[in-house]
């Protein structure tokens, strides 16, 4: 299934109803909770807790991989990364919830050692206990079966894997070829190889890689967007703050409520 027809099954579950911090969906379809504030420590927490809490999802003992944007060398006003305190937040609910181990990383675009520098989560996360921050390691991505619609096999990196519960964090944000970068599209930062070669069939290639490896949870920071020139950006006139944080168990519905932030519907994108 391309994409596309994904975002279009999940934005067609989506009703809404009233709760303090919004939750739409019925109880047999997918939930999405939405909540907005400026402490966006306390939105996170409370997108989560409105699914059931961070122990929903992590038990103890669990490896966890933290899964943000982290691919642009740009400071985290320009929201081409996820916010730093968005990040910082869900590691905390993590540890707190007897996670073992949590590990962030990203494949970046840029210069990794700038990126990881200049977008603020690596610093965030410096001096917590038992949380693992380190560049990806070619060495460590695996051929990966996939049979999908695209892509039969590809290179994916062990820590995703291998990972108890994977928690996807996407930035909300343009992009030139697809239209937008949400959760499905965040998860191009745990595949290696030539993933230039991916925009040939990207709808197909990014439903591919998550029909194999599952997001269990996936919160998308929509503190501040990036509404043109994305996923780079580079103009601050080209970031709208929105201060709203967004959680589903599932990526397709927690994408299809994403789209309608930027006042379009999922069909419309890649």
């Amino acid at each position: 299934m391309k994409r596309r027809d994904f975002l279009k099954l999940g934005v067609s579950s989506l009703v809404a109803s009233q709760l303090p911090c919004r939750l739409f969906g019925q109880t047999s379809q997918p939930l999405v909770s939405v909540c907005e504030g400026t402490d966006y420590a306390a939105v996170t927490r409370k997108v989560i807790t409105a699914l059931g809490g961070m122990k929903a999802f992590v038990k103890p003992g669990n490896t966890v991989v933290v899964k943000p944007n982290m691919g642009w060398d740009r400071k985290p006003e320009y929201a081409a990364n996820t916010h730093p305190l968005v990040v910082k937040t869900i590691v905390e609910e993590c540890l707190a919830s007897g996670a073992r181990k949590v590990k962030v990383f990203d494949n970046t675009c840029n210069d990794a050692r700038r990126c990881y520098e200049n977008c603020g989560i690596p610093a965030a996360l410096r001096g917590m206990k038992n949380v693992n921050v380190r560049f990806v390691e070619n060495d460590r991505f695996r051929k990966t079966a996939l049979n999908g619609r695209f892509l039969k096999e590809w290179a994916l990196y062990d820590d995703a894997l291998n990972a108890d519960v994977l928690i996807n964090v996407p930035i909300a944000k343009h992009h030139s070829l697809t239209g937008l970068t949400l959760g499905l599209k965040n998860m191009m930062g745990i595949m290696g190889d030539n993933r230039g070669y991916i925009h040939r069939g990207i709808e197909d290639a990014l439903s591919d890689v998550s029909s194999v490896v599952k997001s269990h949870l996936v919160v998308v920071d929509a503190t501040r967007i990036l509404t043109d020139h994305g996923p780079q950006g580079g103009n601050l006139k080209d970031v709208k703050v929105l201060n709203k944080v967004i959680a589903s168990r599932d990526i397709v519905a927690a994408d299809a409520y994403a789209t309608t932030l930027f006042g379009i519907k999922p069909q419309e994108i890649l």
